[in-house]
């Protein structure tokens, strides 16, 4: 669990949405593709994590998250998976739908289930909407931050093509990126997406600040 050392060159894509139907998959696949070449080349490895696969309910655990793993320990199979899966990685990019104005109550609980396997980590927002998913972007960059995560600076915002009409509807009921969307996203948000690796990337090149009480102790 927390204790694990995690791939240093792992940075894994989190579809955020757990509805059915549900987009969500579909743009995790546009940022994956877009990011593939660029991953590579960097030597580091793209990991697709799809959180509805966890089926983590509300909190059950009877331990708090900041306990583990120095005094604590899971007991939970889906809480020990979830931490697993988080722990394995580097850094993270989180695509995240907005649901009434924020992300999704699925990720701020999948979130809250953890503390140590996150901290300090660098991660990456896009969302997607109706207007791009901004409020989405705004509420998760600021509780990620608060959990100690290195959110990167530029945030994706996708919105699909003629926003009431009908690629909307075909993302909403068939969970499906019409052409118009895709087209527009690969003119207009691509160097968006390879912005925020490419920070994500200078974040993991970052050498861990040095404390006065390491020092002394030294």
């Amino acid at each position: 669990m927390a204790s694990a050392t995690p791939d240093p060159k792992s940075v894994a894509i989190i579809t955020g949405s757990t509805r059915t139907p549900r987009v969500g998959p579909s743009v995790a696949a546009w940022v994956y593709d877009t990011l593939l070449p660029a991953a590579t080349s960097s030597s580091l490895v793209l990991a697709p994590v799809d959180l509805a696969t966890f089926n983590l309910p509300i909190y059950d655990e009877s331990v708090i998250p900041a306990m583990v793993p120095s005094s604590a320990t899971f007991s939970k199979p889906h809480t020990i998976a979830w931490s697993t899966e988080i722990q394995k990685h580097a850094a993270y990019i989180l695509v995240t739908p907005e649901y009434n104005f924020g992300m999704p109550g699925a990720i701020k609980n999948a979130i809250d289930y953890l503390v140590n396997e996150w901290k300090g980590k660098p991660i990456a927002i896009v969302s997607y909407g109706v207007a791009g998913g901004e409020s989405a972007s705004e509420n998760a960059s600021f509780v990620l931050g608060k959990v100690g995560l290195k959110v990167a600076e530029t945030k994706t915002q996708l919105r699909f093509a003629g926003d009431h009409g009908p690629e909307l509807y075909e993302a909403m009921l068939k969970g499906g990126l019409g052409p118009e969307t895709k087209g527009n996203w690969e003119k207009e948000k691509s160097a968006d997406v390879l912005k925020a690796f490419a920070e994500i990337k200078a974040l993991l090149e970052e050498k861990p600040e040095v404390k006065e009480e390491d020092v002394a102790k030294a």
